[in-house]
């Protein structure tokens, strides 16, 4: 047997340092609760209170406000929280009167005069509807749940189908529409549309939809209008209304007298510290074994406080890196983005591509034009043409929407066209895609 030694080198993560890129990666929310379950295990571990706003402070969140003011971005919430204020708004949700679709339902069934078997079918049909009103079960696949046969849940149907709001108990949006046609009495070209042509109404084939009906393409326009004053979703009014969810910006960018500056905005975390009495307990208490495990517990929270430290200059470094890049966004209401790599940061700063990685993971910045993740200002470099992003490509193909003539919008190979004298050098392809991100229909889709 031949023994040999060998030398190598290897690299293995230390408790402190695993804790430390863990803690890197958390958002604000989950710091906020690893903190929390720290003190609950840990007795030498405090949680500080927020500390109160100074006079620097308080500018800084003067400035904020200001900054929420001029936020184009979120303006619609703005709207929806004057809604809040209005008592009638409220009616049909968890904070006014509650009446969920089922509930009204019953109440018209109650009144009914149907067998008694045909109104257990439609009450439990009713139960089966999705938010929107849909019944998207098929009747004989629920009969045996039901406990009656197909053909009474069948009888059921068509009673709730009858009940208010129109259009409830559909099977698909075709028969919805239907549905509501007939309760208005319409028996013209528009109940002809919603059965037989809703495909090519969605993309626009007036011409084609009107000799397939044998009507005239301004009866189909007619149609349309009548259609598009219907509800595609007659039960969405009675769903729970859903608890708007909030997020607090762990960055702020604001317009300093230097140039752009970047703060953290951490008022609303707990501070981290040791516990003074455990602390004295450590220093004075005589029994070894004690000590031993105070000695471990003081540690830990040394550590935290340590990994907590880290993450604040990390993040703060890794954002205030972006910024720079990136002053063209930040600087102007219409500035796009310029192609920047997570290993361009990571260059800039001397440290590892998935140290940035775990830094801008479920991170936000609030700035002028409003509150974005990190992970946004990450943009590919695409095309021929030197530094340009993907960002500001698509900026460029909004703006050749908005000014194309409607009556003939462009096609994706007339875009890319318009792109390439822009010095936009992309491929038709690239054009739908982008085209499909925006959520923006293709040319039929867009013509008045």
């Amino acid at each position: 047997m031949k023994l040999e030694m060998t030398q190598k080198q290897e690299l293995k993560l230390t408790p402190q340092m695993l804790q430390s890129m863990e803690l890197l990666q958390m958002s604000a929310q989950e710091l906020e609760a690893y903190l929390q379950e720290l003190v609950q295990e840990n007795p030498a571990a405090e949680l500080s209170e927020p500390e109160e706003r100074q006079d620097e402070g308080e500018e800084l969140w003067r400035r904020m406000q200001s900054l929420a003011d001029q936020d184009n971005q979120n303006r619609q919430y703005v709207a929806a929280e004057r809604e809040e204020l209005d008592p009638l708004a409220r009616i049909g949700t968890d904070g006014g009167l509650e009446d969920t679709l089922l509930l009204h339902l019953s109440r018209q069934l109650e009144r009914s005069q149907a067998p008694t078997l045909v109104l257990r079918g439609a009450q439990f049909l009713a139960a089966c509807l999705d938010e929107s009103g849909y019944l998207r079960e098929e009747v004989e696949n629920l009969a045996q749940a039901a406990g009656l046969p197909a053909a009474v849940l069948e009888e059921g149907l068509s009673l709730l189908q009858t009940l208010d709001p129109a259009g409830v108990g559909a099977r698909d949006l075709s028969q919805c529409l239907e549905l509501q046609l007939r309760r208005a009495g319409e028996e013209g070209t528009a109940l002809a549309v919603v059965q037989r042509g809703l495909e090519r109404l969605a993309r626009r084939q007036y011409r084609a939809l009107a000799q397939e009906l044998g009507v005239s393409q301004q009866e189909v326009l007619q149609a349309e209008a009548r259609i598009r004053a219907l509800d595609p979703r007659p039960g969405a009014a009675f769903a729970p209304r859903e608890e708007p969810v909030y997020l607090v910006p762990d960055l702020v960018v604001l317009q300093g007298e230097n140039g752009l500056e970047v703060h953290l905005q951490e008022s609303h975390l707990p501070g981290l510290r040791l516990s003074g009495c455990y602390c004295d307990m450590y220093r004075n208490d005589p029994d070894p074994e004690v000590r031993r495990y105070l000695d471990g517990k003081i540690r830990q929270v040394q550590w935290a406080i340590q990994a907590v430290e880290q993450r604040r200059a990390t993040l703060l470094r890794c954002a205030q890196a972006l910024v720079r890049r990136q002053q063209a966004f930040f600087q102007s209401p219409g500035g796009s983005l310029s192609p920047l790599r997570l290993a361009d940061i990571a260059a800039e700063l001397s440290i590892h591509e998935s140290t940035v990685s775990r830094a801008v993971r479920e991170k936000y910045l609030q700035c002028a034009r409003g509150v974005y993740p990190l992970s946004f200002f990450f943009t590919r470099e695409v095309g021929a043409g030197e530094g340009q992003s993907a960002h500001e490509i698509k900026n460029q193909l909004l703006r050749l929407i908005r000014e194309e003539d409607k009556r003939r919008p462009c096609s994706d190979e007339k875009l890319r066209q318009l792109l390439a004298v822009g010095g936009y050098a992309v491929s038709r392809r690239t054009v739908a895609k982008y085209r499909e991100e925006l959520e923006i229909p293709s040319a039929a889709g867009r013509r008045a």
